[in-house]
């Protein structure tokens, strides 16, 4: 892929059913945006976002919990489900 800055603020992430320690919040937050950031830069962005990028939400499909749910696996499939759900 060819280079590109990629700016990324996510100001609020909700979580249904889900009950977490500020420690596992934090490392989950990293983990959306440091797996999100990946996925743009190896996929590019969809056509259906704005010129600017800015949107002010994007729905994510459904994710499965499994055996592995801690909080660095789960932002990983919270970052697929929205970029997967964005337009793809």
């Amino acid at each position: 892929m060819n280079n590109m800055d990629v700016i990324l603020h996510i100001e609020r992430l909700v979580l249904d059913g889900i009950t977490l320690s500020v420690r596992e919040r934090a490392v989950l937050g990293t983990a959306v945006t440091t797996e999100l950031t990946r996925l743009i830069h190896e996929g590019g962005l969809p056509a259906s976002l704005p010129a600017s990028g800015i949107v002010p939400s994007i729905p994510a499909g459904a994710i499965q919990l499994g055996n592995d749910n801690s909080p660095a696996r789960l932002g990983q499939q919270i970052a697929q489900a929205v970029y997967g759900g964005n337009g793809r």
